[in-house]
C-alpha cells in the first residue's frame, strides 16, 4: 500500500513538472490523436487554453499545405512503426500566426504492448531558423557572388591540395570545366620546372606556417598556353583551429605584367636617347673644335715641309702628319656619331653597294671565319651616302670578326620589309630596307649592349680598336633617319640590324635612262684587285669583285645579268679558265675576258680552253681592255 502511494507521489509530482515547463510543448493524444493534456508551454506557444483544446485533434496545429499531405496522420503512423517520430516544420498558433517547430512524437504503451497514445514534445524554435535561414541566405549569397566572378579563379582546396570548389573566374582563365578539375590536384597548373622544385607544396606549407602565401608566376592553361598569374593562398580553419583546408585566389596578369615592361623599356629607351643625345652634343662640339686645331697643325706642318726641306726632318714630319690624319679621322667619326658629318646623300640600290664592296669584306676576314653573303632578290632604293655606308659596313664586319677570334660564321644579308608603327624603337610603320650582320660570336652582355654605342666603349684589348665603330654606325643610320638595333647574349653570338627608310621608284635616274653593265673582276691578288676594280669604273662599270673563283660562283648565282667576267687565270682552287666555262653555263650571254702575267702562246699551248675566250696579258691598259671588250 505503501508503494502504491509511492508511485501515485511520484506521478503527481511528474505531472506538475510537466504542466509547469514553458519553454516546450508537452501533451498527450489518444491514439488517434485526440489532445488529452496540455502543459504551460503549449498554451505559451500556441495560444490555446486548456480548456479551448483539449478534445480537439492535433492536426489542428497544421498548415493547410501539411494537411494537404496527411503529414499528421503519417506522423503518427511513423511513430508507430519506427517508435519515433522526429521533425521540423511551420505550425500554426490560435491566431493563425506561424512558428517554426521541432517536433518529437513518441508512442505510449503498456505493460503488455498495447497502444494507448502519444507523448508529443513542441518547441518554439523560430528564432533559430531565423538566424540558420539568414547565415544560409548569407553563404548562399557569397557563393553566387564568389561564382559569378570572372576575373578572379577563386576555389577551395582541401587539406592535401586537391580542388574541392571551382568558380566562372577559374574556368574562364584556366580553361577547365568543374567536373574536370573537382578531385585533383591543384600542381596540375603549374610549370614542369616549377612543379620539379616542388613550388605548390612549398606554397600550402608557407600559407599553413605563415597564415598567408601570396607569389606570381607562370601557370598553364588547359590548351597548353603559359600566363603570368598572381597568386594569393590561405589556410581555412575551423572553432577549433584544425586545418579544413585552403582558400586560392588567382588573377591572370599577363597583360598587366606586359605593359609595365613596355612601359619600363619605353622609359629606358627615352633615358638612353637622352643620354645619346646629350653626348651627341658634347662630342660634336669636341670633334668640331678639335678638327680645328688639326687644321692649323696640318697646315704648319706643310709650311716647315716648304720652308725647311732638310732630308733629316722628313720622317719626323710624314709621322707627324700620319698622327694628324688619323686624328682627322676619328674626328670625322665622332661627327658622324654626332650627326654633324656632312652626308653625300644619293639613291643606291644597297645590293649594288654591298656586291661592289663585298671583296674589301672578304679580305678584312681570316681564313678561320665562314662569310655568307645573302642579298635580297630585289630591294627598293634608299638614301644614303655610299661611302659612308661601305665605312660602317665593314666597321660591322670586322667587330663580327674580332668576335670569333677561333673561326665562326660572320653572315651579311638584305631585305624589305614592312614595319608596324613603333615596332623598331620609334620607326613609323612603312617599308624598310634591312641590313643585317650576324656572327656566331662570344656575344654581349645585356650591360654591354646598353653601352655598345657610346664613344670610346670598347671591350677590345688597350691599343685595340678606338670604341668609335658602332657609335659611327649609328650617327650614320640616324642621319639618314633610319635605326639600329642589336640583338645579342653572352656566348650566343651578336646580331646588328640597319633598317633605312625605303624609297619609290629605281635606285638613280641613270638607271631609268641606260643600262649600266654589270662586270665581275676576279683576281687573288687585292693590290692588282683595286686596280682593276679602278679602271672599270672610270669605265663607267658597275663592280662587282671576288679574291676567288668560289666566291666569283657565288656572285654569278645571285646577280643576274651580269655583262663582263674579267678574270685572271692562276688563282688557287677554281682557276680562270674553269671560272670562265662555270661562267658561261650560269649566264650564257656574257663576255669573258681572261688576264695573266705568263706570255699568250705559253698559255695556249698548255691550256687549250684559253682559246674559246678573248685574253688580256698583263700589265694591261685601258685602252687594251676597251679593245678587247669590243672584240668580245
Amino acid at each position: 500500500m505503501a508503494i502504491s502511494s509511492k508511485a501515485t507521489l511520484d506521478e503527481s509530482r511528474l505531472s506538475l513538472f510537466v504542466a509547469g515547463v514553458t519553454d516546450y510543448a508537452i501533451y498527450q493524444l489518444s491514439p488517434e490523436g485526440v489532445i488529452n493534456s496540455w502543459n504551460a508551454g503549449a498554451q505559451r506557444f500556441k495560444g490555446y487554453t486548456p480548456e479551448e483544446i483539449i478534445g480537439n485533434h492535433f492536426s489542428l496545429f497544421y498548415t493547410p499545405e501539411d494537411l494537404a499531405t496527411s503529414l499528421p496522420a503519417r506522423a503518427l503512423q511513423t511513430a508507430i512503426t519506427e517508435g519515433k517520430f522526429e521533425d521540423e516544420g511551420w505550425r500554426v498558433r490560435k491566431d493563425g500566426s506561424r512558428f517554426w517547430a521541432s517536433v518529437v512524437i513518441d508512442p505510449i504503451r503498456d505493460d503488455e504492448g498495447v497502444l494507448i497514445g502519444f507523448v508529443k514534445v513542441t518547441r518554439d524554435i523560430t528564432e533559430r531558423k531565423q538566424v540558420a535561414d539568414a547565415l544560409h541566405a548569407s553563404e548562399e549569397q557569397f557563393r553566387l557572388l564568389v561564382q559569378g566572378v570572372t576575373d578572379y579563379a577563386i576555389y577551395m582546396l582541401s587539406p592535401e591540395g586537391n580542388i574541392s570548389s571551382w568558380n566562372l573566374g577559374a574556368e574562364r582563365i584556366k580553361g577547365y570545366k568543374k567536373e574536370e578539375v573537382i578531385g585533383t590536384h591543384f600542381s596540375r597548373f603549374y610549370v614542369p620546372e616549377d612543379a620539379a622544385a616542388k613550388l605548390p607544396a612549398n606554397a600550402l606549407n608557407t600559407a599553413f606556417a605563415t597564415g598567408r602565401f601570396e607569389s606570381e608566376g607562370l601557370r598553364i592553361r588547359k590548351d597548353g598556353s603559359r600566363f603570368w598569374a598572381h597568386v594569393v593562398i590561405d589556410p581555412i580553419k575551423n572553432e577549433l583551429g584544425t586545418l579544413i583546408g585552403y582558400a586560392k585566389v588567382t588573377r591572370d596578369i599577363t597583360e598587366r605584367r606586359d605593359a609595365t615592361a613596355a612601359l619600363q623599356k619605353a622609359q629606358e629607351a627615352l633615358f638612353h636617347s637622352q643620354k645619346l643625345e646629350s653626348i651627341g652634343k658634347l662630342t660634336g662640339g669636341v670633334a668640331h673644335d678639335f678638327n680645328n686645331l688639326l687644321g692649323v697643325i696640318m697646315n704648319g706642318l706643310l709650311l716647315i715641309r716648304t720652308d725647311n726641306p732638310n732630308p733629316q726632318h722628313f720622317k719626323v714630319l710624314e709621322s707627324m702628319e700620319r698622327a694628324v690624319n688619323q686624328g682627322a679621322t676619328l674626328t670625322r667619326q665622332l661627327l658622324t656619331f654626332a650627326r654633324q658629318q656632312p652626308l653625300v646623300q644619293e639613291r643606291h640600290d644597297l645590293n649594288r653597294v654591298v656586291g661592289s664592296f663585298e671583296s674589301v669584306l672578304r679580305r678584312a676576314l681570316t681564313s678561320a671565319v665562314r662569310f655568307d653573303l645573302h642579298l635580297a632578290q630585289t630591294l627598293a632604293p634608299v638614301l644614303i651616302d655610299a661611302q659612308q655606308f661601305e665605312a660602317a659596313l665593314l666597321n660591322l664586319i670586322v667587330n663580327a670578326k674580332d668576335a670569333t677570334p677561333n673561326g665562326g660564321l660572320i653572315t651579311l644579308q638584305t631585305a624589305l620589309v614592312t614595319l608596324a608603327d613603333a615596332q623598331i624603337n620609334e620607326l613609323p610603320a612603312g617599308k624598310y630596307v634591312e641590313v643585317s650582320v650576324a656572327d656566331t660570336g662570344h656575344g654581349m652582355t645585356p650591360d654591354v649592349v646598353k653601352k655598345a654605342i657610346e664613344p670610346f666603349f670598347t671591350t677590345k684589348p688597350v691599343g685595340k680598336g678606338t670604341g668609335l665603330g658602332l657609335s659611327q654606325v649609328y650617327g650614320l643610320i640616324k642621319q639618314s633617319n633610319g635605326e639600329m638595333t642589336i640583338e645579342s647574349d653572352a656566348g650566343s653570338g651578336c646580331s646588328i640590324a640597319l633598317y633605312f627608310p625605303a624609297l619609290e621608284g629605281h635606285a638613280d635616274a641613270q638607271s631609268q635612262q641606260e643600262e649600266i653593265e654589270k662586270v665581275l673582276i676576279v683576281d687573288d691578288q687585292p693590290d692588282i684587285l683595286d686596280i682593276a676594280v679602278e679602271l672599270f669604273r672610270t669605265l663607267g662599270y658597275e663592280v662587282l669583285s671576288a679574291n676567288n673563283g668560289e666566291d666569283a660562283i657565288k656572285i654569278l648565282q645571285r646577280t643576274p645579268s651580269i655583262d663582263v667576267l674579267f678574270s685572271d687565270v692562276f688563282m688557287p682552287g677554281i682557276s680562270g679558265i674553269e671560272l670562265a666555262l662555270e661562267a658561261r653555263t650560269l649566264q650564257p650571254e656574257i663576255k669573258i675576258v681572261l688576264a695573266s702575267g705568263y706570255p699568250d702562246p705559253a698559255l695556249r699551248a698548255g691550256h687549250a680552253n684559253l682559246n674559246e675566250f678573248d685574253f688580256v696579258a698583263k700589265p694591261y691598259r685601258i685602252a687594251e681592255i676597251v679593245k678587247k671588250l669590243r672584240m668580245a
